[in-house]
């Protein structure tokens, strides 16, 4: 099994990276902060104004080791990554995969079949942590609604366009119950609708923000079994969009990211005052939230998770790896048919 290695996060403005011997060095105003060995990182993610030597980002290209930029409210600007990996005949067996309707479907649904199925989850762990007095029936209702939009998926044939339509009747059913998970700070952290490119509300940076965080780990995981992130099954081809992570994410939004921003807001680990509006009108989070919402993520990739279908136990944080593996092997022929991941 693939072993579970650091993701450096660098957020301080005016950092500089650059390689020393067989490390990366971190300096902020011409001092060394931080040394960490380069065959203990899996990926890099600079937060804001972040530089790096051009030795560094040369050897993290030779290495495997993907490096990130995002903007300061985390919006993905760029990313440095070595020459493409894998075997060729298996990228050649996704384009062509991608451009069949029918194979196209048969993964579309199950990814979306697991992304209602995760989604109840979180909705009925969130019932059964409530006390009495915080029992919705508007979110029982949810989970029905979400199950009979499950039963539908299973309906054959099921062309793209209606399982694409079924999602999207299932994130508004989710979504529509989701200011109900809310406990505390309710002022502070209310849901009314998504909102993104800019967040509207502090809930929608929050979420926003671990997406962002996801997607970077789930590129890196299709890269290292081979796969290219770009060409997708549910989410169709777009110049600049990692459509195949897009897909894989879709089953850990909800128990990865929704469940965590839920976890640090009903806990008080964020507070209203690391939140202010810009100019345009979009939320951003200040340095130090974002370090703590960055902790906890790590601390949640850490922990440990039954795969139902390889029967044993995976850490959070190679759950994307382990479905591009099983992606992979499908498209070889290996397995008969792509598993999505199901939590329990």
């Amino acid at each position: 099994m693939k072993r579970l290695l650091n993701t450096l996060f660098v957020t301080t403005d005016g950092a500089y990276l650059h390689k020393r011997g067989e490390t990366v060095c971190v300096r902020i105003d011409g001092e060394a902060k931080l040394s960490l060995p380069l065959h203990t990182l899996g990926g890099i993610v600079c937060i804001g104004h972040i530089t790096c030597s051009p030795e560094l980002m040369g050897t993290c290209g030779e290495r495997n080791i993907m490096i990130s930029f995002l903007s300061e409210n985390g919006r993905f600007l760029a990313r440095v990554q070595g020459p493409v990996s894998g075997n060729v005949l298996l990228r050649r067996e996704q384009y062509r995969r991608a451009d069949d309707e029918c194979t196209s479907s048969e993964i579309a649904r199950a990814v979306v079949m697991s992304k209602i199925a995760n989604s109840r989850v979180v909705l009925q762990r969130s019932l059964r942590d409530a006390s009495d007095d915080q029992k919705y029936p508007p979110v029982d209702e949810a989970i029905d609604r979400l199950g009979s939009t499950a039963v539908k998926l299973l309906e054959d044939p099921m062309p793209l366009d209606s399982i694409r339509g079924l999602e999207g009747e299932a994130a508004r059913t989710y979504f529509g119950v989701f200011d109900y998970l809310i406990k505390t700070q309710k002022e502070a952290f209310y849901f009314r609708e998504r909102s993104r490119r800019p967040p509207r509300d502090n809930m929608n940076s929050l979420m926003s923000f671990l997406y962002t965080l996801l997607t970077h780990d789930t590129v890196s995981a299709l890269e290292a079994v081979g796969l290219d992130p770009a060409v997708g099954f549910l989410h169709r081809d777009r110049p600049g969009r990692p459509s195949l992570a897009l897909d894989i994410m879709e089953e850990f939004r909800p128990m990865i990211a929704d469940r965590l921003a839920l976890s640090l807001v009903n806990r008080r680990q964020v507070k209203e005052s690391g939140f202010a509006a810009n100019e345009t009108g979009g939320v951003l989070m200040d340095k130090a939230t974002r370090r703590t919402v960055i902790e906890a993520y790590q601390a949640r990739k850490r922990e440990e998770i039954r795969h139902p279908f390889l029967g044993e136990s995976v850490a959070v944080g190679l759950l994307p790896h382990v479905q591009a593996m099983l992606l992979a092997r499908y498209l070889r022929g290996d397995i008969d048919g792509y598993p999505p991941f199901n939590w329990k």
